[in-house]
């Protein structure tokens, strides 16, 4: 392990099209759970409709997976070093598919909930491979970079074709559709991956950590629950996330003390590692949160189709992959402590935007998420870049389980802490107009989809008073949800500037 990385990866063999071939089919995983993070977003009004769950069991549709997922990342990573990272991506496409089906037959929310939590099982096998095996396949550094650029732009154009593709899929078919997809994916991941993708393991691995593997569960579990109970039900959510700080001190303390340990915590004492995480870490959570409101703004209020609100954000969409790369250049010849802060006031302009200009607007709202979407996906693939180079190859499973940690507790926390706020906001703020029967006025104080199912269906200008009622009581919410996701990317900016020093991306550092 003393060995430098930096020149393992600058002299190694270059990969030949097999090595490309292989990025091609490890896109797909990439793909599917980046978009799973956002496609229900679209999708959620219509799984209201059909099976009326409540404010909190709509954030459980959606949290379920990456709360479950964030729990086992760690685990699955190093299994995936252990037993075979390619033996562990196929064996998490093969359960994504089969609970994926099962989602969508879901008769209740409580059953899709499950089935959500389910998939974060499977899916918590899907990701650390797909980054550790890219790191196996291309030892050349240029190359390298390369290729997690392009899972870096794959990340986010996934987390920004979900409300695309779910528009299009909601707009056409049932809202079961939206976990159908996941089947064709796989299925040509299942088919191509024995022929590409090599398989690849730590040499040395040592025994397995069983403890290690409970206490990290019982350590990311609680706490990312935790956080989401803090921001739907207040202080409550405090015992939980005790409960995961202490699993994760115990967690600390045996990787300290064994002689093989799952995770090299002296990588978190690397403050371009440390740093880079910090950076994904807000991104995902300001682009998340973003996303979480905008959809159900362009359909509900701004009253767009979901097919036209997807088309909305094509743009942001397609600025969030070219970005990736439009900002390797730059970044071989500054300092990532330059570029990285440069890249995310860009984003940050996207939020201060809605802000200060409000909601109203739908072509301002596609502008903000195209200045989101340069920021966001300029600064993942830096920041991502410097995290993957900082582990040594033989546990880059373990590495980049602590990468993809951040990335679903961003998503995790996009929802729960700007969701629950966007939530509470909307509860604390909404006057029911005269007229609304008592049924109705607490449908409507539930969330924005009650209030405008209740306006429909009392109609005249009771309904029309309630539908304003709601609007402006969730635009309200969404101003100060923004306001926060900018100052979350401002901290990144701080930190970036602060940790990452003279890295480049082509420069031995």
């Amino acid at each position: 392990m003393s060995t430098s990385t930096d020149a393992i990866a600058t002299d190694g063999p270059r990969a030949d099209w097999r090595g490309w071939a292989a990025l091609v089919v490890l896109m797909l995983p990439v793909l599917l759970v980046s978009m799973d993070n956002t496609i229900l977003n679209f999708a959620l009004p219509a799984i209201a409709r059909d099976l009326e769950p409540s404010a909190a069991a709509q954030l459980w549709i959606i949290d379920a997976y990456s709360l479950v997922l964030a729990g086992l990342l760690v685990t699955a990573g190093s299994l995936g070093d252990r037993i075979g990272r390619r033996r562990i991506l196929l064996t998490g496409a093969i359960g994504f598919t089969l609970v994926s089906v099962a989602a969508a037959f879901a008769p209740t929310a409580e059953w899709l909930i499950a089935a959500r939590a389910a998939m974060g099982i499977f899916g918590a096998a899907l990701m650390p491979s797909t980054m550790s095996l890219l790191r196996s396949t291309f030892r050349h550094r240029e190359q390298r970079r390369i290729a997690i650029a392009a899972w870096a732009g794959m990340w986010a154009a996934g987390g920004a074709l979900g409300p695309i593709i779910g528009g299009f899929l909601i707009e056409n078919l049932p809202w079961q559709s939206v976990f159908l997809i996941a089947v064709p994916i796989l299925a040509l991941m299942l088919l191509l991956a024995p022929f590409f993708v090599r398989e690849s393991r730590d040499p040395q691995p040592g025994p397995v950590d069983g403890w290690g593997i409970v206490l990290s569960m019982f350590a990311l579990g609680p706490l990312a629950y935790g956080i989401k109970e803090i921001a739907v039900a207040g202080w409550i959510g405090i015992v939980p996330v005790f409960i995961g700080l202490v699993f994760g001190w115990l967690f600390v303390r045996r990787q300290r003390r064994i002689p093989h340990p799952m995770l090299d915590l002296s990588l978190f004492r690397r403050p371009k590692f440390s740093g880079s995480l910090v950076v994904n870490l807000c991104c995902i959570m300001a682009y998340i949160g973003f996303l979480y409101f905008v959809s159900q703004h362009l359909q509900m209020i701004a009253g767009l189709s979901p097919m036209l609100a997807g088309i909305a954000l094509i743009p942001g969409a397609v600025m969030s992959i070219a970005s990736g790369f439009l900002v390797t250049p730059f970044a071989s010849r500054f300092p990532a402590s330059r570029v990285v802060p440069a890249v995310l006031v860009i984003a940050v302009a996207g939020l201060l935007l809605v802000a200060i200009a409000g909601a109203d607007d739908v072509w301002m709202l596609v502008w903000a998420f195209v200045l989101m979407g340069a920021g966001a996906g300029a600064a993942q693939t830096v920041s991502g870049e410097l995290i993957i180079s900082s582990a040594p190859p033989e546990k880059a499973g373990a590495a980049s389980a602590i990468s993809e940690t951040a990335y679903e507790f961003g998503a995790v926390l996009g929802t729960s802490i700007l969701g629950g706020l966007l939530t509470a906001w909307y509860r604390s703020t909404l006057v029911i107009p005269s007229g609304v029967p008592t049924d109705a006025a607490a449908h409507a104080r539930e969330t924005l989809a009650g209030a405008m199912n209740e306006a429909d269906e009392l109609g005249g200008s009771v309904g029309a008073a309630l539908r304003e009622a709601a609007t402006v009581a969730f635009d309200g919410g969404v101003v100060a949800t923004c306001l926060i996701g900018a100052v979350l990317l401002a901290l990144a900016c701080v930190v970036s500037a602060a940790t990452l020093g003279r890295s480049r991306l082509s420069a031995p550092r």
